[in-house]
This record gives structure tokens, sequence and C-alpha cells, in this order.
């Protein structure tokens, strides 16, 4: 694992607090170090057009007292002006005037010449070194009157220079005050960021305190009150899912009441039955009440597997692959054909009117979706009268597939469908044999295919159709 991933790891790892202040510090110190970068800068400007001005004055003294009147070139220099100037400039001094030809020359004659060509009256300012010392200069070049004796030069040269140890340490004492004053702002600003951290996180820590106290059974909703906006949805959505699974534990407590209860009342048949047969001395009376026993163990036998069913389809995971929809509807009526047939019943399937070929790709869990169109079958052939006709198809569009049971019995009225679907609810025409749990698992299912269950009157004649729809996965809602 290299440097670099092994930081990110901890950074993953870090409390909020730490990650922000491993993000804030470090920006608060580049900012003040570019603070106190451009504070030095500004200071070496300021410091250098401070003595560059001074410089300027006494170029511009001199100039003012150079004269050719006496046939020569005479300088009269502003010897107090060059007293507070090195006084100024905590150092030696330097001057040189010089005609154009360099013949007469005044001062030290061994100044650095300017780096460039000068313009006629324009002062330039160059730095340069000076018998091993950095110095800084001001040149500048105008006409003479006339040439001075023994001279051809009609212009004269002008230097002015001094140590820059003065500015220097200016300079420095400058930026060490600077230095000290932001660094004394840094500190202030982690100190004030860090209280500012703390008390912005206060609400998180105290969230992570209740919910930590609760029970491992609360599952009542979290205050939102006093909480940061953009905590907030954070905590709704932990108060939706909470709800959900408080719903959730709801169903699993009624289902286990219901099926211990259901459960209970075929063992209390069953033990019921067996003290009859033990009781009875005659033959044909214990060979009704074997067959009464064995009905009734048929009976929870069918119980046990739809409430398993049952359990399946709301825990185990959903696994949607491409399936032939013909294909299951075929399966599903050869395996419940004989169960048809021992009551006439005529079972079968319609793939020409609603699946264009015979071949019907869906996308969904095979294994699921047979369980629950099972389901809609045995209802069908239990409810449906003799000499009956039950037919299956499938059918699908953009928005999603649906599997379809349509049957020729009694049917359900409108107000006894709205509430059929739910667990151990019967319908009113529900003989012994039902349990309310088929059209419950077929209801689960759909749902966990993000579809519905639907229970309709048939468009012509007595009967019901039983539609299961889900839809496609560019088209389903989001994960609940």
């Amino acid at each position: 694992m290299s440097v670099t991933q092994g930081i990110v790891n901890r950074l993953r790892r870090a409390s909020l607090w730490q990650r922000l202040a491993l993000l804030l510090f470090p920006a608060l110190l580049v900012v003040t170090a570019l603070e106190l970068w451009m504070t030095r800068h500004d200071a070496l400007a300021a410091a250098n057009a401070a003595y560059d001005r001074s410089l300027l004055g006494a170029l511009k003294s001199i100039d003012a007292n150079i004269s050719t009147a006496s046939g020569g070139l005479s300088v009269e220099l502003p010897y107090t002006m060059f007293e507070f100037f090195e006084l100024t400039a905590s150092g030696q001094v330097f001057f040189r005037v010089s005609t154009s030809d360099g013949l007469v020359e005044l001062g030290s004659a061994d100044l650095p010449a300017p780096p460039a060509e000068l313009k006629m009256g324009v002062p330039a300012f160059y730095d340069a070194t000076y018998f091993g010392e950095a110095v800084r200069l001001a040149a500048y070049r105008r006409d003479l009157d006339r040439a001075p004796a023994g001279s051809t030069g009609r212009s004269v040269l002008i230097q002015v220079g001094e140590s820059t140890r003065s500015r220097q340490e200016f300079s420095a004492r400058f930026v060490r005050s600077a230095a000290l004053r932001d660094g004394l702002v840094l500190a202030m600003l982690l100190c004030g960021t860090a209280i500012a951290l703390a008390a912005a996180l206060r609400p998180l820590s105290r969230l992570a305190r209740e919910v930590g106290a609760r029970t491992s059974d609360d599952l009542t909703r979290i205050a939102e009150t006093d909480l940061p906006a953009e905590v907030r949805p954070l905590v709704a959505a932990v108060n939706q899912q909470m709800s959900r699974t408080q719903e959730l534990v709801s169903q699993q407590r009624q289902f286990l009441d219901d099926a211990s209860h259901q459960l209970r009342t075929h063992l209390t048949t069953l033990q019921m039955q067996a003290d009859y047969a033990r009781r009875e001395e005659d033959p044909a009376q214990v060979q009704v009440a074997l067959d009464a026993l064995g009905t009734e163990i048929g009976r929870a036998t069918r119980s046990a597997q739809q409430l398993l069913a049952l359990g399946r389809s709301d825990t185990v995971s959903v696994e949607p692959a491409e399936f032939d929809l013909a294909g299951l509807l075929r399966e599903v009526a050869v395996d419940l054909l004989p169960l048809a047939r021992a009551k006439r019943i005529d079972l079968g399937i319609d793939l020409g009117i609603h699946s264009p070929a015979p071949e019907f790709p869906a996308v969904a869990d095979r294994g699921l979706m047979r369980e629950a169109l099972g389901n809609l079958v045995s209802n069908a052939i239990a409810y449906t009268p003799a000499e009956g006709t039950i037919t299956l198809f499938a059918a699908g569009d953009a928005a999603g597939w649906s599997l379809n049971v349509e049957d020729n019995g009694p049917g359900i009225d409108e107000e006894e469908r709205a509430a059929l679907g739910q667990r151990f609810r019967r319908g009113a025409r529900a003989g012994k044999g039902g349990f309310g749990l088929g059209l419950a698992i077929a209801r689960s299912i759909a749902q966990r295919h993000r579809g519905e269950l639907r229970l309709e009157a048939r468009e012509t004649g007595p009967g019901l159709h039983a539609i299961i729809w889900w839809p496609r996965a560019s088209s389903a809602p989001a994960s609940d």
C-alpha cells in the first residue's frame, strides 16, 4: 500500500471534526504564508520607493549646482543635504559627475555605469555592487549650456548611490513585525476555527449520544429540532427508514401471531380427531376419523407451505433476470392441471391475443413469479365451480409486464376486492380449505418487484380477473 493510499484510508476513517481540521488548518496556513509573502513584497516596494525618492532628491540637488560659467565644469556640493542623506541611508553616499566624453569627472570616478543607455532628461535607478557592497544608484543625463574647457562633451552624467543596508534592515524589521502579527492572527484563527467547529458539531455529538442511549427495540422518531439544516435530511432519511423498520417489525409480529394461531388451530383439530379415533370402537367410525385426520394433515401441510412461501416472499433477495413468460404460464398450467381436471375445470393458456409471439421475454425473479402465479391459479381452481373455465395469459408494454388469471366463477364484489390480499384475510365465499394466504403471497411478490396485485371484475360475464403487474427497470420508482 502506498503512502498516499494510507493517508487517504486514514482520512476516510477519521471523524468529521478531524476531516474539517485537516482541510481547514492547512488552508489557513497557506493563506497566512501567502499574505506574509505579499506583505514582504509590498514592504520592499515601499522601502525602495521611499529611498529612491531620497536618491532622486540628492541627484536633483547636485544637478541644480552644476555650472559652466567659469569655462570649466564646477559643482557646488550641498554638503548639508549629503549629511542628512547619509543619516537616512545609514551608510556611505557616493556621487559622480562627468561629461559625455569622460574628460571631466568629479566625485567617485569608478561608480558602476548604468546597465542601459540613458534617455536624456529621464532619471534611472539600478542596483549594482561597489567595493563588494550592494548599492542602489540613480543616474541622470542632461545637456550642458556649453562644453567645458578642454572637453568636447555637450552633456553631463550625474550619478548618486547609497548602500542598500539601510533599506534591507528596514524591510527585515517590517517583515518580522508582519510575521509576528500574522502568526498571532493565525493562532487566533486556529483557536476560533476549533471553537467554531466544536460548536457546529455539538448537535451531532448530542444526536450520537441520544441514538446510542436508545434500547434495541426503540424505533421512535429522532427529533429534528435544533439540528443544522445540512443534517436534517439525513435525520429525516433515518426516521423514514426507522418507520419502515417499525412497520416491518409490526408486520412480522402480526405474521407470527397469525401463523401461530393458524398452526395451533390445526394441531388442536388433529389432537381432537386422534383422541376421537382412540375412543371409538366401531371400525367404520375409526375409518371416518382417520379420513378426517388425513384431510386435516393435508390442510396443515398446505398451511405450513403457504406460511413458508409468504415468509420467503418477504425476505428472500430478488434476483431479476430475463425469462420467457409464455414458458412460465405453461409450466404452472401443467403443474396444476390435475387439480383442475379433478373439478372438470377447463384450464388453458391464451398466447395469441395478448402476446405477439410464443416467446415473451420479461425481467423478474422467475422463482418468485412462479410462486405468485401458482397461488393465483390455485385460488381460481378452488373458487371456480365445476366445469368452469380459467384462462392464463401474459401482457407487456413500454411500462412493464403482467401475469393474468381469469376465471368465470362467482367473482368478488368491489368492496371485498379492496380488502383481499391482506394476510389471513379470506373472502366471504371461501370454504374451509382456504387460509387467506394465497393472495397475500402474490401481493408481497408483486410489491418486491415494485409492482402491485390487482383484482378486477371480468369485462364480460361473472368472474374475477387477477393481475400481477410490475414495471420495467427504467420506469420503476426509487426503491424504498
